[in-house]
């Protein structure tokens, strides 16, 4: 196991605010999850369940429940030994990415189709939005420099502008349960990424023209390109500094 898994769950760190009594499992899910998707607990952390339950401030009924649907959507791994079993946090691989970009890819080209149906001045304003974002990118990607504005925060808001504008409630419920779960692999390998950031700007600057001239076919197909390119990318800085959490 990496170095950096042996702590388990009992590395996290201060408390929480004391929950209140009878912690809803979504609670439950929604925190442990955001511990997962930025860091706290890293890939591979073998789950201490009474760790979490301290760290959270939670009884165990509802941290137990978050963790099935944990589990259910691939935020963590069982692992079972004989009668025992134990959950660890599931780690950042290739193999998995390639699952999960096409994936939010498809889900966000959908978006794109309806985004392209909007009133003219509307995908002008979209537009203009989107612009001075990627302008931002750019910068970064000339400079080579990561001072000043996060990449993942600059492409996580380009990209839910676009989501936003297009989305009806089925397809807003469908991105947000993908979207974290990308976010863990942008978080952690996202600025080293920067000798390729001019090639997803230039990607972005045909979402942007493709949102201008209100051509569906050719948003979707933008938006799912950036996606599957970036998936490329990521694996590529995947081989140089290895998965996080396997053994």
């Amino acid at each position: 196991m990496a170095a950096s898994t042996a702590k388990g769950t009992r590395g996290l760190g201060k408390r929480s605010a004391k929950a209140e009594h009878g912690t809803s499992v979504d609670t439950a899910f929604q925190q442990i999850r955001d511990l997962i998707v930025h860091g706290r607990m890293a890939p591979g952390t073998w789950i201490v369940e009474g760790d979490l339950c301290d760290h959270l401030n939670m009884s165990r009924t509802p941290v137990r429940g978050a963790l099935y649907l944990l589990q259910r959507e691939g935020y963590v791994l069982e692992y079972k030994n004989g009668s025992k079993s134990r959950m660890v946090v599931a780690p950042l691989t290739k193999e998995d990415a390639s699952e999960l970009y096409p994936i939010i890819g498809r889900i966000e080209g959908l978006a794109g189709r309806r985004a392209a149906a909007l009133a003219q001045d509307e995908r002008k304003a979209l537009a203009a939005r989107l612009k001075d974002i990627n302008e931002k990118l750019d910068k970064i990607a000339r400079d080579r420099s990561l001072g000043g504005p996060n990449i993942f925060d600059l492409d996580h808001e380009f990209h839910r502008l676009v989501v936003t504008a297009g989305s009806g409630p089925r397809l807003t419920a469908l991105h947000r349960a993908i979207e974290p779960q990308t976010e863990r692999y942008w978080r952690l390998y996202a600025s080293s990424i920067i000798n390729e950031l001019h090639v997803s700007v230039k990607e972005h600057e045909e979402i942007i023209a493709a949102v201008i001239e209100g051509d569906a076919d050719r948003l979707e197909r933008a938006l799912y390109t950036n996606w599957e390119n970036g998936c490329a990318r990521l694996a590529h800085v995947i081989e140089i500094f290895g998965e996080r959490g396997s053994w």
